[in-house]
């Protein structure tokens, strides 16, 4: 499907369907044409209320005028005509501050509301929407730019597809989508955009002394693949790294997960593919930002081979790891990764890890919201703001001075797990920070997407299964930093 901003009113372009918002239960507005009929049939225009009318060619769905419910009640309407005759919708703008904003949200929420994975279905029902167009013409009869308009009709595309195409590689299965495969589609999608690719094979990564990642990978028949993408603009402003856990299936290993937590485990690799679509979104907006993904893809599996509980292990930066759980293997992975990230970006502003870390990270804010953890109070405050913007839920996690000593070992220099049951989200994160080298401390930031990566129910704008967590925060982010003014909202 896709958006077209036209440079006409309403009632001048043709569409099968029009597509109306009513904005705080405002039955009475002049885009309300059928208010006697919507009272008759109790339609009071409550957020997400929907109400179909195609003896008229209307769709109603309550809304207000904040950007991320304009991207929920998009996607409510997309939904809404899922199993309908409609090829072609029609629409207006809704403007609350920023022109801009809305339009993009509107876009982005019709885009996300009508993706749904059904590669494996035999019997496939698509979408029989092909095109929402955009009129000239505003709610409340605000003054915006076309130009505007249109541009930001295509970045939101942009995003939004981006975002698509990370949902489908975190929905893939485990039997299709395993480290040597993501190594693949990586290359495909630096061959396409024109990006840099380099791929460390097992052999490579024994020679960088990544054992903390090799030892992950160790009991799987599928070797573990570094994965590093670099898109590089002309004069570019910064230089950001993020870095992507990639656990392509996590059993468990020998501290081997209950049958009911392997289900979705397929989406442990959200982070690094997160990490693939912000580098892809970046080179095809265009950001003066040089931005590396660094993904580190592994399978956490069982065999006579397996890294076990008690076992000591090497990080790349020479610090060694007490392993009391196999199951908090992630955090190995991204130990080397990051220790990586460092030695090959130099000079580095900000190095962002991506990751489906903790169960406590649930807990701790549910199955919705991203947790922000960081030694820098003003780089989180950021992160935050982007979210908003963004529409991506986040909440700050503090660290405090106490909880290192939870990762103390008698072994060795650290212990992979808490010796607590209790804030395994920010001692997970803790553990991260000592791959972080001091330099750059201020400059990292953890965002752990274990709750949003996938939820098994339909939310908002995202469907049953994977959301694309951490993208449209992170581009939101670079573009707040290095593309906007500072007064963009």
């Amino acid at each position: 499907m896709r958006c077209t901003f036209v440079e006409k009113p309403l009632d001048q372009i043709e569409a099968d369907i029009e597509i109306v918002f009513v904005i705080d239960k405002r039955l009475d507005h002049k885009w309300v044409a059928d208010k006697e009929l919507l009272e008759k049939l109790g339609f009071k225009g409550e957020v997400e209320e929907v109400c179909l009318l195609p003896e008229k060619g209307q769709l109603y769905v309550g809304a207000k005028l904040e950007h991320d419910e304009i991207r929920i009640a998009a996607a409510k309407a997309v939904r809404a005509l899922k199993n309908k005759d409609y090829k072609r919708a029609k629409v207006g703008v809704y403007i609350q501050n920023c022109p801009i904003t809305n339009i993009k949200a509107f876009v982005e929420g019709a885009l996300l509301g009508r993706y749904e994975f059904d590669k494996y279905k035999s019997k496939k029902k698509p979408h029989p929407l092909k095109e929402i167009l955009i009129a000239n013409e505003e709610y409340a009869d605000k003054p915006f730019s076309p130009e505007h308009a249109k541009k930001s009709v295509a970045e939101a595309q942009k995003v939004a597809q981006t975002v698509n195409f990370v949902r489908d590689l975190v929905n893939s299965p485990p039997n299709e989508i395993y480290p040597e495969r993501l190594a693949e589609i990586a290359q495909d999608v630096a061959q396409r955009y024109e990006l840099e690719c380099t791929i460390l094979d097992e052999q490579d990564l024994a020679k960088e002394g990544m054992e903390a990642m090799l030892a992950v990978g160790r009991a799987s028949v599928h070797k573990p693949r570094l994965i590093h993408l670099t898109y590089r603009p002309e004069n570019p402003k910064a230089k950001v790294v993020f870095v992507g856990k990639g656990l392509t299936y996590d059993s468990g290993g020998l501290s081997l997960k209950p049958s009911d937590y392997m289900v979705t485990m397929k989406a442990d690799k959200s982070g690094a593919c997160a990490a693939l679509g912000i580098v892809e979104a970046a080179k095809r907006l265009e950001l003066p930002v040089e931005v590396h993904a660094i993904l580190g893809a592994a399978e956490n599996m069982v065999d006579g081979n397996a890294y076990k509980p008690d076992d000591i292990i090497k990080a790349k930066n020479g610090k060694t790891i007490e392993v009391r759980n196999t199951d908090a293997e992630g955090r190995l992975v991204l130990a080397d990764a990051l220790c990586y990230a460092q030695e090959k970006v130099p000079d580095l502003d900000y190095i962002v890890d991506i990751a489906t870390l903790t169960g406590a990270c649930v807990v701790a804010l549910g199955e919705y919201t991203i947790g922000v953890m960081g030694e820098s109070q003003e780089l989180k405050e950021k992160i935050l703001a982007a979210a908003r913007s963004s529409g991506e839920l986040a909440a700050e996690l503090p660290f405090n001075r106490y909880l290192p000593k939870l990762l103390e070992s008698k072994q060795a220099d650290i212990s992979n797990i808490s010796s607590s049951r209790y804030g395994g989200a920010i001692t997970a994160a803790l553990f991260l920070k000592e791959f972080i080298e001091e330099k750059n401390h201020k400059r990292w930031v953890h965002l752990d997407i274990a709750g949003p990566a996938y939820v098994e129910k339909e939310w908002g704008y995202n469907p049953y299964g994977a959301s694309g967590a951490g993208v449209r925060l992170a581009i939101k982010w670079l573009q707040k930093e290095y593309v906007f003014s500072k007064n963009h909202p």
